[in-house]
């Protein structure tokens, strides 16, 4: 008999520094799954909050090995976007790597505030402001470099943000510009609608911040929207952005730095390979040898990790509720939750991540489809990053839990945490599991499911 454990070993590499399995049982980062389970039942969402560090501290050396190794002058620092999840939780374990913080929108600003009354930042934290800025959002920056807040860089996303500043900041500061960037060639148009264009950034450093003695420009930001990798678009884009910071700090002394935004990928597959440590060796050579060749100073490098920072700790656990044939080939098996709500990603980017079951890794396995509970023919999961089917075993008389894992970033905030969802599907609880100073693995329930008295008072009932 060909078991499910057999086939993940027969097609990975598998156990893996993640995934293991022990009693037929599986165990994510050394966590018992089904120990969760059976504390907390499902359906039910977890972040493993050592991961999270873990990412950062990698990150970190990847970028001091790769300066060390090309004698690079500048400094690295190290950005969590917090659109990628802005829970607590996150940006609680988040901050306690020395990393600084990137926003996006208004209300981002409120969050920083909380931070700071919390002790968890300072007002020498960088806060890096991107995103297209209505007047509140101006509005609450300000008031920060008004506070002392001497870090916090607004990036220019356009030529006339940099106005209400000059009018309503009365301490001298820092400014950034974002520069719109060309997207891939299969995007939907040509040029970023975010961030200033490579014509207009001379012209506007010329005419509002040269010889404005209240500010100062401090930063060119970059932005690929497919994120770090090695293709000849993301080099041909970081070069031409090389050239423009060499071009603009002719004529600006006080820019020192770069922000190559843009994250890196995280594992969707258990086949995954991206080696970190070679991309950023080529960055930092990249930057350093343009610098070299116009005489320019190496600069600081900013990066803003959301995804990389967050993804890889968090997990969904389900179990299969009833089996379905639904023709002579087509078998289902029902989850006790919904992609469209729980995994938006899934359904509206068709966005893969690792699927492995968590139990009966003994048993049989067949091949089946992954139904939602929602009314929405969308809501399913039939195919895998590696290949199109996906298998799960066939218990006799238990049942079977799956697991979907790294889904840390974003999917609450998409999904619509707390708030209404799709057939009023209800947020299931979330377990938040830790480890303590001797290594031991701790949990507690950070928010219980969704209740309907909670979606009623929403809906005006």
């Amino acid at each position: 008999m060909n078991t499910y454990k057999d086939l993940i070993e027969q097609t990975f590499d598998f156990p893996t520094k993640e995934f293991e399995v022990e009693n037929n049982e599986l165990h994510f980062n050394g966590v018992n799954m089904m120990e969760i389970i059976e504390t907390y039942g499902t359906p039910l969402k977890l972040t493993y909050l050592p991961k999270i560090s873990e990412s950062i501290q990698n990150a970190k050396t990847y970028f001091k090995n790769a300066m060390e190794q090309h004698d690079y002058k500048g400094k690295y620092t190290y950005c969590y976007c917090t659109k990628s999840s802005h829970f607590s939780f996150v940006l609680n374990e988040a901050l306690k790597n020395d990393i600084h913080i990137e926003t996006s929108s208004t209300f981002d600003i409120p969050l920083v505030r909380s931070l700071y009354a919390k002790g968890k930042i300072t007002k020498k934290t960088f806060i890096v402001c991107n995103g297209f800025k209505r007047e509140l959002y101006k509005k609450y920056i300000t008031e920060l470099l008004n506070d002392g807040f001497v870090n916090c860089v607004p990036i220019l996303d356009n030529i006339t943000e940099i106005d209400y500043y000059l009018e309503h900041v009365k301490v001298p500061f820092q400014v950034g510009i974002r520069i719109a960037a060309d997207e891939e060639p299969k995007f939907g148009f040509y040029t970023s609608r975010l961030g200033v264009r490579y014509n207009d950034i001379i012209k506007l450093y010329e005419d509002k911040i040269k010889d404005n003695p209240n500010v100062s420009l401090k930063m060119l930001h970059f932005f690929i929207n497919s994120g770090i990798r090695d293709t000849a678009y993301y080099w041909s884009e970081l070069t031409r952005f090389i050239q423009k910071y060499v071009d603009l700090k002719k004529i600006s002394p006080t820019l020192d730095s770069m922000d190559i935004g843009g994250g890196w990928p995280i594992k969707t597959n258990v086949f995954f390979d991206y080696d970190y440590q070679y991309m950023a060796e080529q960055i930092v050579k990249n930057i350093k040898w343009m610098c070299g060749k116009n005489n320019t100073d190496e600069p600081n490098i900013f990066t803003e990790f959301g995804s990389y920072t967050v993804g890889e700790s968090g997990a969904v656990l389900y179990s299969v509720l009833e089996e379905k044939l639904q023709n002579d080939k087509e078998l289902w098996y029902m989850i006790d939750g919904s992609f469209i709500t729980q995994l938006p990603d899934s359904w509206g980017l068709n966005q893969k991540y690792i699927m492995l079951a968590v139990n009966n890794w003994d048993a049989e396995y067949h091949n089946i489809n992954l139904g939602g509970l929602t009314c929405d023919s969308m809501d399913y999961y039939n195919s895998e990053a590696h290949q199109y089917n996906i298998y799960l075993p066939k218990p006799e008389k238990t049942v079977q839990y799956l697991g979907f894992f790294h889904t840390g970033a974003y999917q609450e905030s998409l999904g619509g945490y707390g708030g209404i969802q799709h057939c009023l599907i209800p947020a299931p609880k979330h377990v938040l599991i830790d480890r303590d100073k001797d290594g031991n693995v701790t949990h507690r329930l950070f928010a219980e499911d969704q209740t309907e008295e909670s979606m009623l008072k929403t809906l005006g009932y």
